[in-house]
């Protein structure tokens, strides 16, 4: 046996207490009677899935897709439990009648269990008194087992007793009693019957369905079900022992021991999943840690995307065997380069053209950082080999680092010798330029992330990357005369929303002076541009505005749209250039902060004509209550010379000069987010100045 499973193999389910509310059914239920309201009293909307004749009420998610497992539903509309129509009236008016169980089967049309009842003598328990649940199949279900009836009618005091004698419970439980994971004593020698009451509303009895569900009668309850249980006993691993089939696992099992080895244990779930549970995929988790998904295609169960279930439903004492034809492998017991799948699978095989697989030896750990398949385009693929082989070094790290062990600021060494800085959101993870999806996968000797975009290695920092682009003199300009040449070139981690030559158009000479010569006014506009961190277009989170503060300390609101950006509601037309100290992003405008006035006429006139995307505020002194103020100060006045002291430029400045006792006061004028300071200087001079 060259393979440990070569012909088929178990997707082994144990049961487990999993938590759902009991009432998931009611709620579905529930649900359907909003969506058919219109179709008159007590109707229930539900799915078929067309061609054939299974239907359900769904839920929200299979309700708007119009789907369950994948193929498309029509929405029929019918009475829903415990309700009929009446001749001539909308909707389904009336209460069922209520009788005994017997008499419930006739009205549910479960004629088959009805006459079997009949031959069988279990009319004379279910007519009477007593109180009963009884899980009875559907005709269709009856119609299912082909021969089997035959033998079940030729043996009715014995046989078909018992068989109907299994399906009942010698107690009344409606579903909001059926818990998930409930064990129950049948009527046929105590033997058990599993429950198990799924989120989705799905509630099952050995894994048949019941399809509908607490009609209630005198002396019981009678569920629908879609198919005949038949009674278990044995557990999963005394089937496997038993079943031809699964030999070669048996084998394993003895050898390795079903509890200890990995590779087993990521066949098995932690939870009972019955087939008729399952209307779209959903991840579950093994008991080897992986996750693996499990999903449905028409009638056909899917592990991870692929058809492979050979027989599904195998109910044992303490869980469900689905036989499926493939072997299940574990990430973490392939190899690094075998974590690669579909969607990065042209990284793969250039990773392999280019004799990089072979760079990484036996023995050791690496990570690869994948990009998607559409990130290699035409142009791409037409580089340099040489050139595109050193591009793909850089995607492949020397040590096996995690998803959960990356962090901000990280420093990862690549094969080809290179740093790449790592960046961590709120709602993303970036690796220089180059930002993560979902898809990350750990194997036995090495890591996997998937990225966006290829990895471009910086070269330069943020001011040569500026001056060599060429359309921001304007701006480095005013970065030097303000004295921040340096932030654009020390080590560190900036971003920039840097303004292009165009935000300046109609700039005069005169206009320059103006904002050169008031260096405080000038450090506080530029520095607004500024922010400690690199924030990249792909780690902003979509859809809401996300608060950067600057270094000038008022905050910046960048909007992440459809891989495009906004900033202060400024379209920002090219993002994410990479420099070793940071990354700029282009604006065509100035930017400024909406809150924070401006004091001086001429630099406020200046500025309204280069921002045209808020109305930027101005803060003025009211000169008659700056002379009250001076008035009242005369009186205390010396001789005594004081020099002139000058405030924030950037605000208005008044001086006074005023002939006695030397004081100096400071008035200050309220406002927000800044005041502004008016000294008066009063000295006694030969003549006034």
């Amino acid at each position: 046996m060259k393979l440990l499973f070569v012909a088929s193999l178990t997707l082994l389910t144990l049961s487990y207490l999993d938590q759902v509310d009991s009432s998931a059914y009611d709620k579905i239920v529930y649900h359907s009677r909003i969506r058919a309201k219109k179709q008159g009293p007590n109707m229930c909307a539900l799915q078929q899935v067309m061609g054939t004749k299974k239907k359900y009420f769904s839920t929200c998610r299979n309700w708007y897709k119009g789907t369950i497992c994948g193929k498309k539903a029509v929405v029929l509309y019918e009475c829903c439990p415990g309700y009929m129509e009446l001749e001539g009236m909308r909707g389904c008016p009336a209460a069922s009648p209520i009788d005994n169980v017997y008499g419930t089967l006739g009205l549910l049309k479960a004629d088959i269990t009805k006459r079997y009842s009949d031959i069988s003598k279990i009319k004379e328990e279910i007519d009477g008194s007593g109180t009963y649940t009884m899980f009875a199949p559907t005709d269709d279900a009856w119609d299912q087992l082909d021969g089997v009836c035959t033998a079940l009618e030729g043996n009715v005091n014995n046989e078909l007793y018992n068989a109907l004698h299994y399906h009942m419970v010698n107690k009344r439980l409606l579903t909001k009693d059926l818990k998930n994971d409930l064990k129950l004593e049948s009527m046929h020698n105590n033997q058990g019957l599993h429950i198990n009451h799924y989120s989705n509303g799905i509630v099952t009895v050995n894994c048949a369905r019941i399809i509908h569900a607490n009609q209630v009668a005198t002396n019981g309850v009678v569920h629908l079900i879609d198919r005949v249980i038949s009674a278990v006993g044995s557990t999963i691993k005394e089937v496997i022992n038993s079943n031809e089939e699964l030999g070669s696992l048996s084998v394993c099992i003895i050898l390795y021991s079903l509890s200890l080895n990995t590779f087993l244990k990521y066949h098995l779930l932690n939870s009972m999943q019955c087939s008729e549970a399952i209307m779209s995929g959903s991840v579950y988790e093994t008991l080897e840690g992986s996750n693996i998904e499990i999903g449905c295609d028409g009638d056909s169960l899917t592990v991870n995307g692929i058809k492979m279930v050979l027989k599904k439903d195998i109910v044992t004492s303490n869980g469900v065997i689905h036989l499926i034809d493939q072997v299940l492998m574990p990430d973490s017991a392939k190899q690094v380069t075998e974590l690669v799948g579909g969607s990065q699978s042209t990284f793969g095989d250039m990773v392999s053209e280019l004799g990089l697989s072979a760079a990484m030896g036996a023995g050791t750990q690496y990570t690869l950082l994948a990009p998607l398949n559409g990130v290699f385009t035409e142009e791409v693929m037409s580089m340099d080999q040489r050139l595109l082989k050193i591009i793909l070094e850089n995607h492949i790290l020397k040590l096996k680092v995690t998803l959960s062990e990356l962090y901000n600021g990280q420093l990862l060494e690549t094969l080809g010798g290179n740093f790449l800085r790592v960046f961590i959101y709120r709602t993303a993870v970036c690796i220089e330029n180059a930002c993560m999806v979902r898809g990350s996968k750990e194997g036995s000797n090495g890591a996997l992330h998937l990225l966006t975009s290829l990895i471009k290695m910086p070269k330069t920092t943020m001011y040569e990357l500026l001056e060599a682009d060429g359309r921001f003199t304007v701006f480095l300009s005013l970065m030097e005369s303000a004295g921040l040449t340096e932030l654009l070139k020390q080590e560190g981690a900036y971003t920039v929303f840097a303004p292009t030559d165009d935000a300046f158009d109609g700039l005069t000479e005169e206009d320059m002076t103006l904002l050169t010569n008031d260096v405080n006014a000038l450090r506080t506009i530029l520095l607004y541009h500024f922010s400690k961190g690199v924030f990249l277009n792909g780690g902003l989170e979509g859809g809401v505005t996300n608060m950067i503060k600057t270094i000038q300390g008022n905050n910046l609101q960048v909007l992440s749209v459809n891989n495009s950006i906004q900033v202060n509601s400024v379209n920002v037309p090219s993002t994410d250039l990479m420099a070793s100290n940071g990354v700029v992003h282009v604006v065509k405008t100035l930017l400024y902060p909406g809150d924070l006035p401006v004091g001086r006429e001429e630099l406020l006139l200046l500025l309204r004509r280069l921002i045209k995307y808020i109305q930027i505020k101005v803060q003025r002194i009211q000169r008659t209550q700056l002379k009250e103020r001076v008035n009242s100060q005369k009186s205390q006045a010396t001789k005594s010379p004081v020099k002139v002291i000058e405030t924030d430029p950037s605000l208005i400045k008044v001086t006074r000069v005023i002939e006695r006792q030397p004081t100096v006061t400071k008035v200050t004028i309220e406002g927000e987010p800044k005041f502004t300071k008016v000294t008066r200087v009063i000295e006694r001079f030969s003549k006034r100045h």
